[in-house]
């Protein structure tokens, strides 16, 4: 068995500021789905979860939405933040 390794995929540019501008995007990304998420979520199942201590909460809570932020949330933001970007690339 042979393992290649491509050196300029090891090798990273790093222009200042992209790493702290990325990580904020992303940061705002995953707010914009997590906290409709949880409102709905308990909004939904908040009585049926009143009764249970605050640790067994929770996991239901980040079993259920921590698939689906990654699965289908963060994916659908992306898809239209695409579609918008390409509006505006049109239009220009």
């Amino acid at each position: 068995m042979t393992v290649e390794i491509n050196l300029l995929s090891l090798i990273t540019i790093k222009k200042p500021g992209m790493k702290t501008k990325m990580k904020l995007i992303a940061s705002l990304k995953i707010w914009t789905i997590i906290y409709p998420s949880i409102t709905l979520f308990y909004y939904l199942f908040g009585h049926q979860l009143a009764t249970l201590p605050l640790y067994q909460r929770t996991f239901l809570l980040t079993i259920a939405l921590v698939p689906w932020m990654m699965f289908a949330g963060i994916p659908f933001l992306e898809s239209i933040i695409k579609k918008l970007s390409m509006k505006t690339k049109r239009t220009k």
